[in-house]
């Protein structure tokens, strides 16, 4: 079994369809699936390098929507932005599996009020919460340790194993909290392999980034790590089920 913790879906036809599909061709079984889609790409590089807001509006609803025809495939996260969501999640947090949090995105820091607030209603509603630091003060792996550590009963993702595809001293630091986790989509081998020998098999999880990363690259990423048999297993789909409560038959 293969689970991708980290796929997208554009507000656009066919987007389903396409993830479907792509999953269907890659062997990946379930996914849990954000909002995507929002900015265009040289928005969202030029904010992760020099900060900056999106107001772009989130359909979660549509997100929401989307996945529930999937038959269980696909496994929606809420994105919240701290400044306009947190009534929101509270309210709708039932519906969803997860939490995903993007400084990058919305422009917020992970020691803002409202990313407690956020962060205790992931807790009650037993979701995972989904972040990808970034460089600035505010949104480093340092913050989101400080964030994990002051929540000890949620379990942080690391998206990426952070923005720049080499944050291995970023590695360095999650690897002391139990509860902070790591995502490999978009980051070097080097890095993934770090992942794995820093934080544990038990912590490090497989994703795609799809529709922005084709799903055979992190699979062939995945098969270049020499995992063992039951390092590979809890990767690719062992720690994902555990996370997102769901049965792994």
């Amino acid at each position: 079994m293969i689970v991708d913790f980290h796929a997208r879906l554009a507000p656009r036809p066919g987007a389903t369809e396409a993830l479907l599909a792509a999953m269907d061709g890659a062997g990946i079984d379930r996914a849990a699936v954000a909002p995507g889609g929002l900015l265009d790409l040289d928005r969202l590089a030029d904010q992760i390098t020099d900060g900056g807001r999106s107001d772009a509006p989130v359909d979660n609803d549509a997100l929401r929507a989307a996945c529930a025809a999937t038959g269980g495939r696909l496994l929606p996260f809420f994105l919240a932005d701290p400044r306009a969501d947190v009534e929101r999640y509270r309210a709708a947090a039932g519906d969803y599996r997860g939490l995903e949090l993007s400084p990058a995105v919305h422009g917020f820091r992970l020691d803002e009020p409202a990313v407690a607030d956020l962060v205790r209603t992931a807790r009650r509603a037993g979701h995972p919460v989904y972040i990808v630091t970034l460089g600035r003060p505010g949104t480093r792996p340092a913050d989101l340790a400080r964030l994990a550590r002051a929540n000890p009963g949620v379990a942080f993702v690391s998206g990426h194993c952070g923005h720049t595809g080499l944050d291995t001293s970023g590695l360095t630091t999650i690897a002391p909290v139990p509860n902070v986790h790591a995502e490999l989509s978009g980051c070097l081998t080097v890095t993934a392999r770090l992942a794995v020998r820093r934080l544990g098999a038990a912590r490090v999880l497989f994703g795609t980034e799809h529709p922005l990363q084709h799903p055979a690259v992190e699979l062939a990423k995945l098969d270049a790590l020499g995992l063992t048999p039951d390092e590979r297993h809890q990767v690719a789909a062992g720690n994902a089920l555990r996370l997102l409560g769901e049965d792994p038959s």
